[in-house]
């Protein structure tokens, strides 16, 4: 059995990737941050070490003897201003790279993002071929570009370097999907143009498995989209993910000139545009396929739900 260090583990693919990780018997430290999240490592049967994302001093030493590092802390909240992600995003990474190289860790595996090559253009069965846009207009998407080449460029004989990018990841306690539901019952969210564009999605579950994949079967210094592979239409996703949280206020629609002019990117770009992503390379290096069907998927997604209201 191996020994994994995670940074952002918990998170919600961080939480998840524990647990499988665990499940499988390996040992699991957890790069945390406050008492809370030390106790939400340790109640999933993890051990938290406390320390600085952005300062790896104060935690490299507890990642010598791992046998791979998983590196999924990043600023999620795209609204952050550009000063507050190339602190977390860009310094963390650099971070943890250097923390992993510290500690002569021998595998890095990155949590990247479509994001990263958002920056104005829909994104239509692209694969990994298509450029890093760090000079997007969206800070989120630019860090995202950034933290990426400073992983892949990290790799080194000795040292190689992952990165996996899951689109729109969603399942029980998606703080993405429960960020969209509450902005719905708060009458913020509106379909724009429609909101009927082809989309890729990726349950938690398929996320972890390619970063567990990632791990074993990547080949160094290169980046890998996983998906559900099974393609939705955006408003018909969020429709059943509205339904099933209990969203019952009517949703306006917002013709494309409008939200050019109100909505900011990348959340224009995210809710507004197609982004179809090819897996082959992952389906053809890694052996990638999903674990969760969609069904099922939605199934526990309900059952949480159901649950989270007794």
């Amino acid at each position: 059995m191996a020994q994994a260090f995670i940074t952002g583990g918990s998170g919600f693919i961080g939480q998840v990737l524990v647990r499988r990780l665990l499940a499988e018997g390996h040992s699991v430290r957890v790069l945390v941050r406050s008492g809370t999240s030390a106790a939400k490592v340790a109640a999933l049967g993890a051990e938290p070490v406390r320390g600085r994302l952005t300062d790896p001093t104060t935690w490299q030493n507890d990642v010598a003897g791992s046998d791979v590092v998983f590196h999924l802390a990043a600023e999620t909240d795209v609204a952050a201003d550009r000063e507050r992600h190339e602190l977390v995003t860009v310094r963390g990474t650099r971070a943890a790279v250097d923390a992993a190289r510290y500690a002569q860790v021998p595998r890095f595996v990155h949590c990247g993002s479509e994001a990263a090559l958002l920056a104005g253009a829909p994104l239509v069965d692209v694969d990994e071929t298509a450029p890093l846009r760090p000079d997007s207009q969206a800070a989120y998407s630019a860090v995202k570009a950034v933290a990426e080449r400073i992983v892949l460029d990290a790799n080194t004989p000795g040292f190689a370097t992952v990165s996996i990018r899951p689109r729109f990841v969603w399942g029980p306690d998606s703080f993405l999907v429960e960020g969209l539901v509450a902005a719905a019952k708060a009458g913020q969210f509106a379909w724009i143009d429609g909101g009927r564009h082809t989309t890729d999605i990726t349950f938690v579950e398929n996320a972890v498995e390619g970063l567990v994949l990632g791990w074993r079967r990547g080949r160094a210094g290169q980046a890998y989209f996983v998906t559900d592979r099974h393609r939705v239409v955006l408003r018909a996703f969020l429709e059943t993910q509205f339904e099933i949280y209990g969203v019952d206020v009517a949703i306006p629609d917002l013709d494309a000139g409008t939200a050019a002019r109100e909505i900011p990117v990348p959340d224009r770009w995210f809710l507004g545009q197609q982004c179809t992503l090819r897996t082959d390379k992952a389906v053809a290096e890694l052996g990638y396929a999903p674990v969760v069907s969609h069904a099922a998927g939605l199934d526990a997604v309900r059952n949480s739900v159901a649950a989270g209201r007794v």
